[in-house]
């Protein structure tokens, strides 16, 4: 089994710059990979709340972090929901939110779940199974046009030719698995195109649709607002983005709220070493800003 490891562990670390006592909040806390780093430092008595909507995911953290006691609370819901969450959690004192967006190396990997186009499984890509849209609705009930729509917006510059080629196979035969929609999509492009990308075709077409299941977008630009206004002031607010539709939202907002200053102008990345050790890391991008005012 593949284990997730998180990025830019480090760079996160000294951007939240936590310290003694201090609160944080891990709303994509995963198997714990920051979560742990940030509550070893805010040692004896920083709290932290952990967020996934992920059952999986969160059962992990759990495990990792039991030695932490009573400082660490846990909810499993989708960090949309940021503002309702933090009523329940007593800490009133916010020092820093990070987000860790989209879904780990171990998710991704999981044939079962449908995120890869590797191996053949169910054309499922829900980050959370209470929810009922799946890839194989948006496949099998979607019109044309507002396949295509889905597909473009998650940068498959051929979503126009990949949408027509699955109503054109639909109309026989559902698509309810990731290898008959790996074959759909090796139809539908040129055989060119196909051999040249660097990463693998259905590449844009997968992230595209996983997005849209899980409405990853429109979420992210519904919870930056709510985390900038529980952040105490002085509090650093980071982002961790790995494709440009994701960073140009956190891009924007930061730059757009009066509220924030910028952390730095330029997102961190990984270096060469950690890209050596993990590839995952390649594509990450990490933004953050500061909420205005005087630290109470």
């Amino acid at each position: 089994m593949i284990i997730h490891k998180p990025v830019l562990t480090e760079e996160v670390i000294k951007v939240l710059a936590p310290s003694k006592n201090q609160n944080f909040i891990d709303a994509t806390v995963g198997f714990a990979g920051h979560a742990e780093m940030l509550l070893k430092k805010t040692a004896p008595n920083g709290k932290l709340l952990a967020i996934d909507q992920d059952s999986e995911a969160l059962e992990k953290a759990k495990d990792r972090l039991t030695k932490f006691g009573s400082r660490v609370s846990f909810a499993r819901v989708n960090f949309v929901d940021l503002g309702l969450i933090i009523r329940d959690w007593k800490e009133k004192k916010i020092n820093g939110i990070l987000f860790d967006l989209g879904p780990n190396t171990t998710q991704l990997l999981d044939e079962e779940r449908g995120f890869s186009f590797r191996g053949d499984a169910p054309l499922d890509m829900r980050m959370n199974f209470d929810t009922k849209l799946t890839a194989a609705d948006i496949v099998n009930r979607f019109s044309k046009r507002d396949i295509a729509k889905i597909l473009f917006a998650g940068e498959e510059k051929f979503a126009k030719q990949i949408a027509a080629e699955i109503i054109r196979v639909r109309s026989s035969r559902p698509i309810n698995t990731t290898k008959a929609l790996v074959e759909v999509v090796r139809r539908a492009l040129p055989p060119k195109y196909r051999f040249e990308q660097k990463t693998h075709f259905t590449t844009a077409t997968f992230r595209a649709l996983r997005m849209a299941v899980n409405d990853e977008l429109n979420n992210l630009q519904k919870v930056l607002p709510q985390a900038v206004k529980i952040l105490s002031p002085g509090g650093r607010i980071a982002v961790i983005s790995f494709h440009s539709l994701e960073d140009r939202i956190v891009k924007n907002y930061f730059r757009d709220n009066p509220d924030l200053d910028i952390f730095v102008n330029k997102p961190i990345t990984a270096s060469s070493e950690e890209i050596r050790k993990n590839s995952s890391a390649r594509s990450a991008k990490l933004r953050v800003a500061v909420k205005k005012g005087e630290q109470c």
